[in-house]
């Protein structure tokens, strides 16, 4: 993965992934463990995308800030879809309706992202610029909230100040969260 484009294409297919385990999961536990992968991929990644990428068209594209200003609107639709899912136990009526409203908007996202933004954004980096934000969007992920927090600003630098805030609880509660690789013995009681 040497490109920024390759690296937001390489989450989505992991968040696509959470979704479609979810759908045929066989029980709640495990229902529920890729709930938690699927809500950890998807928060790390859009405040990854909204601190790294969409600056980035801002500063390299004439239409950057219009474009950015899309997504962000876009991602405040599934910031919100994703809070509601997050909070749903697996035996819930509206479990899997959320998820899939949530996927129809994200799924639409995900499409215009890979063939227009991030075709027209690499297209105006030099290949050092984009390999340097793949760095970058790793390590952001790394210190940002892995829930969702809609509420939250959603520009540098304020986002950066709600994620500092909320990312170590998130993390904390992380802990005690089941996910998929996980044993049975491996979950706190």
């Amino acid at each position: 993965m040497t490109l920024i484009s390759d690296a937001i294409k390489s989450d989505h297919r992991d968040i696509e992934e959470a979704y479609n385990n979810i759908l045929t999961a066989a029980s709640d536990d495990e229902k529920r463990r890729w709930q938690n992968q699927f809500t950890w991929e998807l928060a790390r990644h859009s405040i990854g995308e909204e601190l790294v990428v969409y600056p980035a068209m801002e500063e390299h594209l004439s239409d950057g800030k219009a474009m950015a200003d899309k997504d962000r609107a876009e991602h405040k639709t599934v910031k919100d879809y994703l809070e509601k899912f997050q909070n749903l136990k697996p035996d819930n009526a509206e479990f899997i309706p959320t998820l899939q409203g949530l996927w129809g908007t994200l799924s639409q996202h995900i499409k215009e992202e890979e063939e227009q933004d991030l075709v027209k954004l690499e297209a105006n980096l030099d290949h050092e610029v984009s390999k340097a934000m793949v760095s970058s969007f790793k390590r952001t992920k790394m210190f940002v909230p892995t829930r969702s927090h809609p509420s939250a600003p959603d520009k540098p630098p304020f986002e950066t100040v709600a994620g500092l805030l909320a990312a170590p609880i998130d993390h904390i509660k992380d802990l005690f969260r089941k996910f998929p690789d996980q044993a049975a013995s491996d979950i706190p009681p």
